[in-house]
């Protein structure tokens, strides 16, 4: 029976065992439907597969809305949005049931008055009414629901963010379908808790600062269990232990909460107290609270984990009923070593030990307070004994769980980390940066300091000194390539590089959580001892005596700041040493030691960092330096990546810990350090990513972030400060966009100093164009609420930035009243209240919710100003930086600015221009061409300017349209806008100029057709008497029976009678001479008393020829004259308008300022500013002779020996009053080869001229022009010919001259406006120009052409392009050149056969005769061709009119086929020449020189004003003689190198005042219309010219390049190679 009823036990065991796991099965599945339905409520049903990734979340998307009216479908990302502001209010979102989901049941009611019926209806208990068909989403459920679906990285952010709202974190988290328990101890990773403990020590108490991960702290851990069902809320009991004012564990009694929830149950969450070493602490430690959430019966496996892991247990039960289910567990904890707080729901009992550590209390008929009281006594009593400390880490070895770092990619990225953590591992941590990141240590440094010397040279020698400085920056380079890539980060970039992704990110999180953990046993105590000096040093300040004391505090606070910056070690570190490892090697080429990790591949790597959301140092704090190299090739690779994007860069500026970082985190989910125990240091940018669905909104796709570093920092007290602050604020206000203005608290009087700083930073955009928006925002106000108290501090702050930007503008030399003068500011929308970050007393206190609705509200205030701005691209993001961190190298930010990308679409600008004014040079050679053969046709008689203009329209409409389109449409349309009026107006004006002077040039060609109408008027007598004589000649050969076939006898008979019939028809005229002007020139000279000996040896020298390019003008001066005559001469010419007045400022009183020990040999030798005055006025005289000598009607009237005279008595009077008032006297020779160098110069334009009025006046020259035309009459008559015959012969040859120059010119221009497109040197800018030239030179390396580049630019220029031009047509691209010959040959053809075509058919038509024929054809090709009238009388028989056209048409075949094989030097003969072309086009611009090297302006524009005079080529002003006044010895100094030295000069000879080179424009005069920056280029070209012709220079000035202007020997290293190539560098 007992074997029988064991079975039967047996059985029934294996029944309930199946039972139970049949239940378990059902219940699980169940467990998962209800997972199941719940993410699908909430659409995240895919993300549980494929997880939600902070990517996601770090994008610029739509705003949450602040409203009630959330669906359940947006819970989850408005979870995660408002979680990631610090919105703690996230776990309370109202929600807003969909109709799909809420089903109401509707009721039918009786009409009748059943009373009954209503109560029972009432009173029903039942499900009488359908409840919703699914429940309210518990708050926890929508948490947990998002944590099963996001990866470890957003699962890390997600934790981050709770703990920094003060909840409570998971700790034991269920797999929502597998039920097996995580620990998912990675999210706490980031957590870094700070804390103060307080001892008793002596009666005294020992407060002690404590900051570290909290995965590393070790705690008192009290965990709380609820065992059964309860009806006291055990959360709300925890709450109280840790803050009574906020909800750390969510309870029963929260806003949201629910019955039923599915995966928050057996989920252990756990949370810090930390105490601030107050009395008031309710602990003295830190504590940790756990709390398993549901019953701990039912999850066993969790309650068995943190028993065991705890300190303290607490449980609540019911009852202590030995028979309730509950009191095994109570059992085992009794037996349990460690101590017990048991709490009774069912007991009364006051707090009870019963045995050592093992405590009861009743709850029945107490308050919550009142236990919480109880409960903080006996925590606060086992914490002071010997208890068991918890630590979070540990969790890794629980047996049963698993844990989430141990996934196989997280463990890979750990392994990578560790390898760097066991490198660096047992170092202190201050010296770690020394040993394993050298170059960014006292080596960048140093280079820093260096590189900023460059800006404020001193000293005689500053070319030399600047060698020197690049000598110890390239040393510095070389050791930082010698130290560089230690073992530290040769490990860093090779994982970097090698590992996939993911592993990459789990390696770069590992590694920033391992490098913060070294520093977090020493960085606590150091700040500590800092923050204890600081306020020694404040307190001494206050004393204002005992300075020798204050000096020794204000050491000791350097050193401990020193010691700080050491020990602050994190993942940015690693990052800058890259950069400088990169800036090294990039700098020297060298390749790296033992070859490790390619640095050419650091940028590529960062680049894939910030691309992927890790903010990088744009400015490097340490050092208070913008690494341009590393942060230019860093952002070239993020274009290679992501394309050219355009961005909006939003930067923040505030005083040190104003919560800018934090402000920057919670409005777009950054990184930016803020809780790693330091201040951000420098500037960090990070990108992010505007989302697709607000791509439509902007204008750009990403924002970039920068993060600054705060003004006023403490570490920087006594280290230059102010000047710091100014430069930082400069820099972060000129690259943002808009700029955020971080003040704490909301009384602008204590930010007085800020304030100024802020204001002149944007006052100093305004001055350098650039327009910045900007957003004050008050952080830490109280009241953020009341309106009347936001509308005054608005009215006080306006009040306090208009002041400050009238202090700024006294400052920076602005006129401002306001600060609305200074930037756009509207006080009603541009300033935002921040309530306090914390809703209390950190480090307990969660973030205040008003916070993040103000993030919300700045966040979209932001968007929308950002929504109306272009932003900028990558690209130009980073030529801004590089020119904003290059102007705050120079003392003078504003002075020293150069805008590259302005500069750079100027320079298009310019070529875009150059195109519009060619379009309309080309079009007015068309219109001049065709009005041209008309005058000459006698179809004008006079042009109006009215019919120009309308000529002229047509394409001045096209290049409006064409501007338009450009300012427009073009992508630098707001850069191009500032210059639209200005161009516009200069189009408009070329228009005006080029019309008048096309009327100037025809009205000249209208006088000389009536000046030569007497002739035109015996033209058509002669060429009738012509034809009869021919006909008569060749019928009197006939009569004798001559039958004359050889061709040579008959030119003879021709010949015979020619001349006679020439003289019989001039007979009463006196044929024209050619003018001799070498007999006129040598008989004025001689009427002026020039002795004959001067005149010849001038001649026989051939002095005169080169005397504008001399060097040294001493020969043609005496020295003798006597000072004091001098001076009174000086004060006799005093205000007359003279030649000399424009000058004398640069010679007055020159010797005066030689020392008197100097030698009377070099006493006798000009100074440079005599040298240059003589220079300047020898060009002067000879631009007056020529403008005088072209005024002369040569070519209507002729020459007249007076013109000559004329030019000749004005150079003497000129010399004379030169003369008079200068303090040397000229020699008789300098005016000898004066005149001689004008006559010389005016010699072709006389010549040329005279031919012309003698081919259109001389009845001689004009019947020996016709001789081959009347030959061939002759010629046709004799071979008994028709009329028609002759009448061809005769159009053709009239025909034959005009085809030739008709397709000469067209080729000319159609050459001129080829070369223009296609030839380098001449299709873009004037700047483009200058570099050809100085190229050409280079190549020929001519001395001589170098000096007339120098002494006369623009006759170099013009040379130039003339022998430019000759090679292309003659020689490079003869084959096309003769290509377009052809073509206009063809073109010309074509025309011509129209016209005859077009009037045969028309006379055919209307009957017509020849007369009309000959009208016709000539009227048709008025435009095209001159063509001398026929008269028609000698050809009366002539009616076959076809056989006219097709005689004329065979007739000119070879003719044209004679043109086409023309050689192109015939275009030399006619009117337009390629060459002139081009140089009216490409000369008609900017020549001023700069007033210390006489480099020329490379504006294409004449007249550029406002922009002021500036070439990117500047030169040793020794090349142009310059030299010391007392040595002698020329100048080896740049332009670019003087403006940022120490050095003075006298912009004035003779001059008391010396003015610094720095502030050089405040001298006046030419010298404020230049614009001369420091250069950090090389200048090579200059360098290399100066060693490569540095005797030929001093030969040439009489002068050494010696002393102080010896050429520095690291010059001539360069070859000519590496001087053409720098060309093309400063041209880019």
């Amino acid at each position: 029976m007992k074997d029988r009823d064991s079975a039967s036990d047996l059985g029934d065991d294996k029944d309930m065992d199946s039972v139970k796991i049949s239940e378990e099965i059902n219940n699980k599945k169940q467990h998962q439907r209800e997972t199941e339905t719940l993410l699908i409520r909430l659409h995240l049903q895919v993300n549980y597969e494929h997880k939600l990734t902070p990517d996601e979340f770090l994008k610029i998307s739509s705003l949450v809305k602040q409203d009630n009216n959330t669906p359940v479908k947006d819970l989850s990302h408005t979870f995660l949005h408002k979680l990631m502001m610090l919105d703690y209010r996230a776990r309370y979102i109202p929600v807003r049931e969909d109709n799909a989901e809420v089903s109401q049941t509707i009721f039918e009611f009786d009409n009748g008055e059943n009373e009954d019926s209503d109560i029972d209806a009432f009173c029903n208990t039942s499900e009488g009414f359908d409840q919703s068909k699914q429940n309210h989403i518990h708050p926890l459920d929508v948490q947990m629901a998002v944590f099963h679906c996001s990866d470890s990285f957003l699962k890390q952010n997600m934790i981050t963010k709770l703990s920094q709202c003060q909840y409570a974190l998971p700790l034991l988290v269920p797999d929502p379908f597998t039920i097996d328990i995580e620990c998912p101890l990675w999210t706490f990773r980031q957590i870094k808790k700070t804390w103060k403990k307080t001892e008793s020590k002596d009666e005294s108490k020992i407060v002690t600062m404590n900051s570290m991960p909290i995965c590393k702290a070790e705690t008192l851990m009290v965990s709380f269990f609820r065992l059964g069902s309860l009806s006291v809320s055990k959360f709300q009991l925890m709450n109280t232990l840790i803050n009574d004012r906020h909800n750390t564990f969510f309870h029963r009694n929260c806003p949201g909460s629910t019955k039923a929830r599915h995966l928050f149950d057996g989920v252990a969450e756990i949370a810090w107290y930390c105490p601030v070493g107050k009395p008031n602490d309710a602990f003295n430690d830190c504590v940790a609270f756990c709390n398993l959430h549901g019953d701990a019966l039912m999850n066993e496996t969790q309650r068995n984990i943190l028993m065991q892991k705890s300190s303290v247990n607490v449980v609540l039960v019911p009852t202590l009923d030995k028979t309730h289910e509950s009191f095994a567990v109570v059992l085992a904890l009794l037996k349990s070593v460690k101590p017990l707080i048991c709490l009774i729901v069912d007991d009364s009992c006051d707090v009870v030990e019963t045995k050592i550590g093992k405590y009861k209390i009743g709850l029945k008929d107490r308050t919550l307070p009142d236990v919480s009281e109880k409960l903080k006594r006996i925590i606060r009593n086992i914490l002071s004994g010997p208890h068991e400390s918890f630590q979070l880490e540990t969790m890794a070895n629980v047996s049963g769980i698993q844990v989430d770092e141990d996934d196989e990619l997280c463990q890979k990225g750990k392994s990578a980390a560790m390898k760097i953590l066991t490198l660096v591992q047992g170092l202190d941590v201050s010296k770690i940066k020394d040993t394993f990141l050298p170059c960014q240590g006292k080596l960048w440094h140093d280079w820093c300091k260096i590189n900023k010397g460059l800006y404020h040279l001193k000293g005689d020698r500053l070319e030399e000194e600047k060698c020197k400085k690049k000598r110890e920056l390239e040393k510095i380079r070389g050791n930082q390539c010698t130290v560089s890539c230690s073992e530290v980060m040769k490990s860093f970039t090779e994982s970097l590089s090698s590992l996939p992704p993911t592993e990459r990110e789990y390696f770069l999180k590992w590694t920033q959580i391992l490098v913060d953990a070294l520093s977090t046993d020493d960085l606590p105590s150091i700040r500590q001892n800092y923050h204890e000096k600081w306020s020694e040093v404040l307190s001494l300040k206050k004393k204002q005596g005992n300075s020798d004391l204050l000096q020794t505090k204000q050491t000791e606070l350097e050193q401990i700041s020193s010691k700080l910056q050491s020990a602050t070690f994190g993942l940015e570190h690693i990052f800058r040493e890259m950069g400088q490892i990169y800036e090294a090697h990039e700098c020297l080429h060298k390749p790296t030691l033992n070859k490790p990790t390619d640095w050419s591949k650091y940028p590529e790597l960062a680049a894939d960092l910030m691309i992927s959301g890790y903010p990088m140092e744009l400015m490097d704090g340490d050092a208070g330096h913008v690494p341009l190299t590393w942060i230019s090739s860093l952002l070239d690779e993020v274009i290679k990546k992501l394309g050219d994007q355009r961005i909006f860069v939003l930067s923040v500026l505030g005083v040190q810990s104003s919560g800018k970082s934090t402000m920057l985190n919670a409005m777009f989910g950054l990184q930016f350090a803020v809780s790693a125990g330091r201040c951000t240091r420098g500037a960090f940018m990070q990108l992010v990513q505007v989302s697709d669905e607000k791509k439509t909104d902007f204008q750009f796709d990403y924002v970039l972030v920068v993060d600054t570093e705060g003004l006023r920092a403490l570490e920087l007290e006594g280290n230059s400060t102010l000047h710091h602050d100014n430069e930082l604020a400069t820099f972060v206000v000129g690259v943002g966009n808009m700029t955020l203005i971080n003040i704490f608290g909301e009384n602008p009087a204590g930010m007085e100093d800020v304030l100024q700083i802020v204001v002149q930073a944007f006052m100093r955009m305004k001055k350098v164009q650039l327009s910045p928006s900007c957003v004050f925002v008050h952080q830490n106000v109280t009241d953020v609420a009341a309106v009347e108290n936001t509308m005054d501090g608005k009215r006080r702050l306006q009040e306090k930035l208009d002041e400050m930007a009238r202090l700024a503008a006294k400052e920076e030399v602005f006129e401002a009243e306001s600060f609305n003068d200074v930037i756009s500011f509207d006080v009603e929308e541009d300033v935002k209240y921040f309530a306090q970050l914390w809703e209390g007393s950190p480090p307990m206190a969660p973030p205040n919710p008003g916070y993040s609705e103000s993030i919300q509200d700045l966040k979209s205030l932001i968007l929308s100003k950002a929504s109306q701005s272009v932003g900028v691209t990558l690209s130009e993001f980073k030529t801004k930086v590089q020119d904003l961190w290059n102007a705050l190298m120079n003392e003078d930010f504003v002075f020293s600015f150069k805008n590259t990308r302005e500069i750079a679409v100027y320079r298009k600008l310019e070529v875009q221009y150059g195109n519009w004014i060619w379009d309309l040079r080309s079009e007015m050679l068309i219109i001049e061409n065709q009005l041209h053969n008309r005058i000459e046709n006698g179809n004008h008689d006079r042009i109006e300017l009215s019919y120009l203009y309308k000529e002229v329209s047509k394409k001045y409409e096209e290049v409006k349209t064409a501007m338009t389109f450009y300012f427009d449409d073009d992508k630098d349309k707001e850069i191009l806008a500032q210059w639209r009026g200005q161009f516009e107006i200069r189009i408009s004006k070329l228009v005006e100029e080029q019309v008048s002077r096309l009327k100037q040039k025809l009205d000249e060609v209208i006088q000389q057709k009536v000046a030569c109408k007497k002739l035109d008027d015996k033209k058509t007598k002669y060429e009738n008497e012509l034809l009869q004589k021919s006909k008569e000649l060749a019928h009197l050969t006939k009569t004798k029976g001559q039958n004359i076939k050889d061709e040579v006898e008959l030119q003879n008979q021709f010949n015979c009678v020619w001349k006679d019939w020439v003289s019989e028809l001039t007979k009463d005229i006196k044929p024209i001479e050619d003018i001799k002007l070498e007999e006129e020139q040598f008989k004025i000279l001689r009427e002026l008393g020039i002795e004959l000996r001067h005149i010849d040896e001038s001649k026989t020298t051939g002095s005169y020829k080169n005397i504008s390019e001399l060097g040294d003008y001493s020969g043609y001066v005496s020295f003798n004259r006597r000072q004091d005559h001098r001076q009174q001469q000086n004060r006799e010419i005093e205000g007359e308008n003279s030649y000399f007045k424009r000058f004398k400022n640069m010679a007055i009183n020159v010797a005066q300022t030689v020392n008197t020990k100097i030698t009377n040999d070099r006493r006798k030798f000009l100074q440079h500013e005599d040298q240059t005055l003589i220079r300047n006025f020898i060009d002067d005289v000879k631009m007056v002779c020529l403008d005088l000598i072209k005024s002369k009607p040569v070519a209507t009237r002729g020459y007249s020996p007076t013109f000559l005279q004329e030019v000749a008595k004005t150079v003497q009077d000129k010399v004379t009053e030169f003369d008079s008032q200068w303090r040397y006297a000229l020699k008789k020779e300098f005016t000898v080869d004066l005149l001689l160098y004008v006559f010389d110069r005016a010699k072709p334009w006389l010549l040329e001229s005279h031919k012309k009025f003698k081919m259109n006046n001389d009845a001689h020259t004009y019947l020996e022009s016709k001789k081959g035309e009347y030959y061939s009459v002759f010629r046709s008559f004799c071979k008994e010919t028709s009329s028609a015959v002759v009448l061809v012969e005769l159009i053709c040859e009239k025909l034959k001259g005009s085809i030739v120059e008709a397709v000469c010119t067209k080729t000319a221009i159609d050459l001129a406006g080829e070369m223009r497109c296609s030839f380098l040197a001449f299709s873009e800018n004037r700047l483009n120009l200058e570099k050809h030239v100085l190229k050409s030179l280079a190549e020929k390396e001519i001395f001589y052409s170098y000096i007339i580049y120098l002494c006369q630019p623009r006759r170099h220029v013009e040379s130039f392009i003339k022998n430019e031009v000759n090679k292309y047509i003659y020689t490079d691209h003869r084959e096309k050149a003769q290509n377009i010959l052809k073509k206009n040959v063809d073109d010309i053809k074509n025309q011509i056969s129209r016209a005859l075509f077009v009037a045969t058919e028309e006379v055919k038509t209307q009957q017509g005769d020849l007369e009309m024929w000959l009208q016709k054809f000539s009227s048709l090709l008025k435009d095209v061709l001159a063509f001398s009238s026929i008269y028609s009388e000698n050809f009366t028989d002539v009616n076959d009119f076809y056989f006219l056209k097709k005689g004329i048409e065979e007739r000119l075949i070879p003719v044209f086929e004679d043109m086409k094989k023309h050689s192109l030097d015939k275009m030399k003969e006619f009117r337009e020449q390629p060459d002139q072309i081009l140089i009216k086009q490409l000369c008609d611009c900017c020549w001023e020189t700069c007033p210390f090297c006489a480099a020329v302006c490379t504006n294409t524009a004449k007249d550029h004003s406002p922009n002021k005079h500036s070439v990117p080529f500047h030169r040793p002003s020794g090349i142009q003689g310059w030299h010391d006044l007392e040595t002698l010895d020329l100048c080896v100094d740049f332009c670019t190198t003087k403006v940022v030295s120490d050095r003075l000069f006298r912009p004035r000879p003779g001059s008391e005042e010396f003015i610094p080179y720095k502030i050089y424009q405040t001298a006046g005069g030419e010298y404020e219309k230049w614009l001369i920056t420091a250069d950090g280029s090389n200048l090579t070209y200059w360098k290399w010219f100066l060693c490569r012709f540095q005797k030929e220079l001093e030969d040439c000035h009489h002068l050494k390049f010696e002393g102080s202007g010896e050429i520095p020997s690291d010059w001539r290293e360069y070859t000519k190679e590496e001087a053409i190539q720098s060309l093309d560098e400063m041209y880019k």
